[in-house]
């Protein structure tokens, strides 16, 4: 691809400046970006992978397979791995840190072997990504071709190191880094020093070099949570950032970043003061966290009740159009009472004095059904769901769906005046 602007035209012509990648670099990336085996047989013969040498070590069978042996023809350190596996082969990412004209560049190498028993093993690699930052985060990529087949994403190696658009595979975590770095004054200024904490080199230069706040958290020694925001993008930084000056000035280390941010957004929901050390820096952050947590989960659930109350409440006139005719209706035996509920007002109220699903369960909605309360005195004592179409009583439920000393009463009472209620059907 052409570069599309100045930035992308210099560091074109920058790249190629680069010198090649050196026998010695190339050497530690093979030596370092793999591990190294010997092939051992029943009979206690091994063989090396790195050279194709063969010998037997009957003797220090147990040794080897804890400890791994070393070959007495190359000295290469070797892992012992019992199969019957005739042919290796494996691929790494390798990275070079370096600096050209001002600019930090990151090499990344495709690192390739190939190893048969008996055979001295192949290496193979191949600069494939080049990531180019500038002191100010200001970044292009130099790269080879991706091709997409039917086998996966293979690089088309032959292709050639262009000024290419980002995409996903760009952002490469390799196997190891090259320990000789070389560094634009602005990332030692800004802290790095050699430790990447877990982020891609890319993503932890990028960082340092465009976000002034991800300086101050390397500084601080807040790894944990650089490299929580840092995979963010530093999105919403500045809903936590006061409240992260008051950890780093008490001391307190952020070990779970997660964790902590979401307990920052839960005292701001619940309107506690987030400069306040007390609350920003909890000595037990799961135990504050999961607080919080059951606090706002009590919350929304007294929002979902009201929400559903307010969405019964608006049915008022519906319910009086569809029961209406059986309104008034009344009776007794001289201590228990029943009556019709008349409203949905009432029937919330029934549900939350005995405690059990009149309202929540809709009962109230269901055209072949009237709810009747009865109670003593000022006391409710069971709720009563009568069925228009079969003309008896459904179900009568006390506090907690329980039923009463009065239940087998109160559902006698209703029956008996079922002519009552017919004389309100036909009407």
């Amino acid at each position: 691809m052409k570069p599309q602007n100045k930035f992308q035209a210099q560091v074109l012509e920058a790249s190629k400046t680069l010198p090649l990648i050196t026998i010695a670099q190339a050497k530690w990336a093979y030596q370092n970006c793999f591990e190294h085996f010997g092939v051992r047989t029943k009979k206690g013969n091994i063989t090396c992978l790195e050279c194709g040498y063969a010998w037997n070590s009957k003797n220090t069978l147990v040794i080897e397979r804890i400890c791994g042996c070393t070959c007495p023809n190359c000295r290469m350190k070797l892992k012992i791995k019992e199969t019957r596996k005739r042919v290796f082969n494996d691929s790494q990412y390798f990275c070079i840190i370096t600096t050209c004209k001002g600019f930090q560049v990151l090499r990344y190498l495709y690192v390739k072997y190939y190893a048969k028993i008996g055979q001295k093993v192949n290496y193979f690699h191949s600069e494939v990504t080049q990531r180019w930052l500038a002191p100010d985060g200001r970044n292009a990529i130099v790269s080879k071709l991706q091709t997409v087949s039917y086998f996966g994403e293979n690089w088309s190696l032959s292709s050639k190191l262009e000024i290419r658009q980002k995409r996903l595979y760009h952002n490469i975590t390799p196997k190891c880094v090259y320990p000789r770095h070389r560094l634009i004054p602005e990332l030692k200024r800004n802290g790095y020093d050699g430790n990447f904490h877990d982020l891609t080199p890319f993503d932890l230069f990028h960082a340092l070099l465009s976000e002034n706040k991800a300086e101050t958290l390397l500084k601080s020694g807040q790894t944990k949570l650089l490299y929580h925001l840092s995979v963010r993008d530093f999105q919403n930084i500045d809903n936590y950032w006061a409240s992260i000056k008051i950890c780093i000035r008490n001391g307190y280390q952020i070990k779970s970043p997660c964790e902590w941010c979401d307990y920052i957004d839960l005292l701001r929901f619940f309107g506690k003061d987030l400069n306040n050390a007390k609350y920003v820096c909890p000595k037990n952050l799961k135990t504050e966290h999961d607080l919080y947590v059951k606090k706002k989960q009590k919350w929304q659930e007294l929002q979902k009740k009201e929400e559903a109350k307010n969405k019964a409440l608006a049915l008022e006139e519906w319910y009086k159009e569809k029961k209406s005719r059986f309104f008034g209706i009344h009776f007794t035996d001289g201590l228990l009472q029943v009556r019709l509920l008349e409203s949905v007002a009432e029937i919330v109220h029934e549900g939350e004095v005995l405690r059990h699903c009149v309202f929540a369960n809709d009962y109230h909605l269901k055209p072949d059904t009237l709810i009747f309360s009865a109670y003593i005195g000022e006391k409710k004592i069971e709720t009563v769901e009568f069925s228009l179409s079969k003309l008896k009583v459904l179900q009568s439920r006390g506090f907690c769906n329980k039923n009463t000393k009065h239940h087998d009463k109160i559902i006698k009472l209703v029956e008996s005046n079922i002519l009552l209620i017919k004389q309100r059907l036909a009407a």
